[in-house]
């Protein structure tokens, strides 16, 4: 059976959701914080997050490239960002509690990551999209980016949402 929306939810209450959204990514994944991802753009069909090039996340020390863990974390994680608004998405008629609520069975159960150049830049740019969003797996592509719009990596991911 699939969801058909009768009504958008308010703007009051997107904006709720929107906000809940930003400070589940933001604050309560916490190792959202330890990469330093900020939310750009929850804006379907491709939300967006930022990291800031510090030393802490060099994975070779005499190049200053970004660690391949980083960027395979920065992408999973807006895979997982995309099926979120993905869900909101679909489920537009829905509370913004009753759509946060949905996040809580939401996991990524495979993942590939192509390296596709060193990670050098002082910022980048992650952002993702939704290929499929089933009733049980949802299927994402995303992208990372340098500050000049150079191509890093990109990923492939499945993800659990029931």
């Amino acid at each position: 059976m699939t969801h058909v929306a009768a009504t958008r939810r308010s703007p009051d209450e997107q904006a709720l959701l929107e906000t809940a959204l930003r400070d589940l990514f933001e604050h309560k994944v916490t190792f959202n914080q330890t990469l330093g991802m900020t939310m750009v753009s929850l804006a379907p069909p491709a939300p967006s997050a930022r990291i800031q090039m510090r030393p802490d996340l060099i994975g070779h020390y005499l190049y200053g490239r970004l660690h391949g863990g980083v960027i395979s974390a920065v992408l999973d994680a807006m895979g997982g960002v995309a099926v979120m608004v993905g869900i909101t998405e679909k489920y537009c008629d829905e509370a913004a509690e009753v759509v946060m609520h949905r996040f809580s069975r939401l996991g990524t159960i495979d993942l590939r990551v192509d390296y596709l150049r060193p990670g050098i830049g002082e910022h980048f740019i992650a952002s993702a999209e939704v290929v499929r969003l089933g009733g049980r797996v949802a299927s994402t592509q995303m992208r990372l980016v340098n500050q000049d719009g150079t191509l890093i990596a990109t990923g492939a991911a499945a993800y659990i949402v029931s």
